[in-house]
């Protein structure tokens, strides 16, 4: 069930409409990207432009079964609008998000241990500039190299934690391998294991528990839908329709929602599972 781990103590309590949250006293900078050389370790991705979080979901899964188009659920009092962004939206109009109402936004920072988004700087400097509550997230690739060096990397390049008030904790991509085989080659056990090799890697560099995003299909067929992680990573689910649908085993309920990849501006929508003081509770650590 729960990861045990060392590190910064903290507590875990809920929030509006089950959102989970985790405590932590670690204080570090804002951060963007290195300059430096990528760190090795690890295989080059093809076309990290083009891996993006959703990027293969939808290939996959289609969208929502029951209504068969990409209809997308009313807001609720109790949610709060996002949006995801990678190196494919280019330069991103905040302003104007903003102004319609998206009160958070992720970033791709890195894929593997090689590749930084050339956007980042302009993405999550920009969603920051903008008052918009912002965080990072990193494209797994578990057969190019091992979870710890991927966190490392990801916690190095952009996935830093800030306690500013405005800084999510780091979100960890896990989908469908867009380079070849489903669960990239690792038995079930295998996989388990890389994602808790990462996760308790990034909590040991930035005091905070990862997001997981991941959709249930994919959970179900390369973890065999374990249950190991609902205890201590906040669940991001993807499912394009009018409902978040199943969960995976050990999550009672979703943080955030990615309820549609065809939405305004940027395509990725998103919707927390709770308040905006929710919301800054979380980025609060």
């Amino acid at each position: 069930m729960p990861l045990r781990r060392s590190g910064p103590a903290r507590r875990t309590f809920p929030a509006a409409a089950g959102t989970l949250l985790s405590l932590s006293a670690l204080v570090l900078p804002l951060a963007l990207p290195g300059t430096a050389a990528a760190a090795g370790g690890g295989k080059e991705p093809a076309h990290p432009e083009q891996d993006w979080m959703g990027s293969t979901i939808a290939a996959h899964e289609g969208v929502d079964r029951a209504g068969g188009s990409d209809t997308q659920a009313s807001p609720s009092a109790s949610s709060v609008e996002g949006v995801d962004v990678s190196s494919h939206n280019g330069n991103v109009g905040w302003s104007a998000l903003r102004t319609s109402g998206v009160r958070f936004a992720y970033v791709k920072a890195t894929e593997g241990t090689t590749y930084k988004n050339p956007y980042f700087t302009q993405q999550y400097r920009g969603s920051y500039d903008a008052d918009i509550i912002h965080g990072a997230y990193h494209f797994a690739l578990p057969d190019h190299s091992s979870g710890a060096s991927q966190a490392t990397y990801f916690a190095g390049h952009g996935g830093a934690w800030s306690k500013d008030g405005k800084t999510l904790p780091g979100a960890l991509d896990m989908e469908y391998n867009p380079y070849g085989e489903t669960c990239y080659g690792k038995s079930t056990s295998a996989m388990i294991q890389w994602i808790a090799d990462f996760v308790t890697t990034y909590r040991a560099k930035t005091g905070r528990d990862a997001v997981i995003y991941t959709s249930t299909n994919w959970w179900t067929k390369c973890t065999g839908n374990s249950s190991k992680f609902g205890k201590t990573n906040p669940l991001w689910v993807p499912r394009y329709g009018s409902s978040v649908g199943t969960l995976p085993a050990g999550w009672p309920y979703q943080t955030i929602w990615q309820y549609t990849s065809t939405g305004p501006t940027v395509g990725d929508h998103n919707r927390f599972n709770g308040s905006l003081t929710r919301l800054k509770a979380l980025a609060n650590g």
